[in-house]
């Protein structure tokens, strides 16, 4: 029987839902089935779903497990929203759970099919990028936004693409 779930915040809530899809996603761009990683991991596949999903009662030990056994670090990172974009440049190869357009000028112009969306995930953002390069005027990507096309480039790009 799982463990009752602790008392949580919103934000610890949505933290714990964002490891999660972090963690899927990048499970997902290894190619790596939810089976393998749970074996890996040393836990059973219904488990590593719940880390997935963000559920509070796992324990840390097995979000710490789930990770190593992708090759993550589990670190802390204190989020400081007046920081804003100058916090996000600093962690170098950071992919954030979703991709906010606003953030990235570049994106949402290659963007523009899609239509009443504010954020993408990881996954979107770099198929976008790698449809669309052609059309991106590389000069006037920011930091930011180059900072991640090299982090979903390691994540997804799998060496020989011209994004």
């Amino acid at each position: 029987m799982p463990a009752k779930p602790p008392l949580t915040t919103g934000i610890a809530a949505d933290q714990l839902r964002a490891l999660g899809e972090q963690i899927r996603a990048h499970r997902k761009a290894l190619r790596i089935s939810a089976t393998t990683l749970a074996e890996a991991a040393g836990m059973s596949r219904i488990t590593l779903h719940r880390i997935e999903k963000g559920e509070p009662a796992v324990t840390v030990g097995a979000y710490a497990s789930a990770m190593a056994a992708l090759g993550l670090n589990f670190g802390l990172v204190i989020p400081a929203p007046e920081a804003g974009l100058a916090q996000q440049a600093s962690r170098e190869g950071w992919i954030p759970a979703r991709v906010r357009l606003a953030d990235y000028p570049q994106l949402k112009q290659l963007a523009w099919q899609v239509h009443g969306v504010e954020t993408l995930s990881p996954t979107e953002a770099w198929n976008i990028y790698e449809r669309n390069w052609r059309h991106m005027d590389e000069q006037a990507l920011t930091v930011h936004e180059r900072q991640l096309v090299d982090a979903l480039r390691l994540a997804f790009g799998g060496g020989d693409r011209r994004v």
